[in-house]
């Protein structure tokens, strides 16, 4: 693969980015990492990326397809971190949902978007009232316009996020994030950041589960096993 290969990481100085970068870099690729504040340019750098100021909530589609002309495939890592259901719209479905039209319009076919397991079933599991629903709406509306677009997209559903290292092994769940029908205990619906990482290098690195969704948590089965 040549230098040419460049992945476009939004959410760039996000823990998940940080430890995909330099996997990447190793597979081949080269890694432009978005951040908003040029403080974390350092810290782009140490993960073997290079920084690219723009703040995702207020570009437009244009600025964002500008940015994207000429890379082989765009990875949507950003997210405003919850607490805030204005600012959780703002970057988890409004700017995701730019940037994909951006990335159509710039015509890079490739595009991650990391989403969570139980994302496309939880505007109907979990209370309008609760402080988590913006979130479900945001990003159960990101990934739906995903899924319209005409891009060789792949959502990872990653269950309840740990800074354990990977295994490199995974648990496919279920399109609702469940295992056989059944919502999973707590304690089996955990993901490591870093495995995450991993499965984000390998579905752009051998082209794998192109428009599919793919929902796993830390489990057995190797990841390049599972994941095809």
């Amino acid at each position: 693969m040549s230098d040419s290969a460049r992945v476009v990481i939004l959410g760039g100085h996000g823990k998940i980015a940080l430890l995909a970068a330099p996997k990447l870099k190793a597979a081949g690729f080269a890694v432009d990492s978005v951040i908003r504040n040029p403080d974390q340019s350092s810290d782009i750098e140490a993960a073997q990326a290079n920084p690219v100021v723009l703040d995702i909530e207020t570009a437009d589609t244009q600025a964002l397809a500008d940015l994207f002309a000429g890379a082989q495939a765009v990875v949507f890592s950003a997210g405003a971190g919850g607490g805030n259901p204005a600012r959780t719209k703002a970057v988890d479905l409004e700017a995701a949902k730019r940037s994909i039209d951006a990335a159509g319009q710039a015509g890079v076919k490739r595009f991650v978007m990391v989403s969570y397991a139980s994302a496309s079933v939880d505007r109907d599991r979990v209370d309008p009232e609760s402080s988590f629903y913006p979130y479900v709406e945001a990003k159960a509306g990101a990934d739906e316009h995903l899924r319209a677009s005409d891009l060789d997209f792949t959502i990872l559903g990653p269950g309840g996020l740990t800074l354990e290292p990977s295994t490199g092994k995974v648990l496919i769940a279920d399109a609702a994030g469940d295992l056989d029908g059944d919502r999973p205990a707590d304690e089996v619906r955990v993901t490591s950041r870093e495995l995450v990482a991993d499965v984000i290098t390998h579905v752009l690195a051998e082209s794998a589960a192109v428009r599919e969704t793919v929902n796993f948590y830390d489990g057995q089965t190797p990841i390049a096993e599972a994941i095809s």
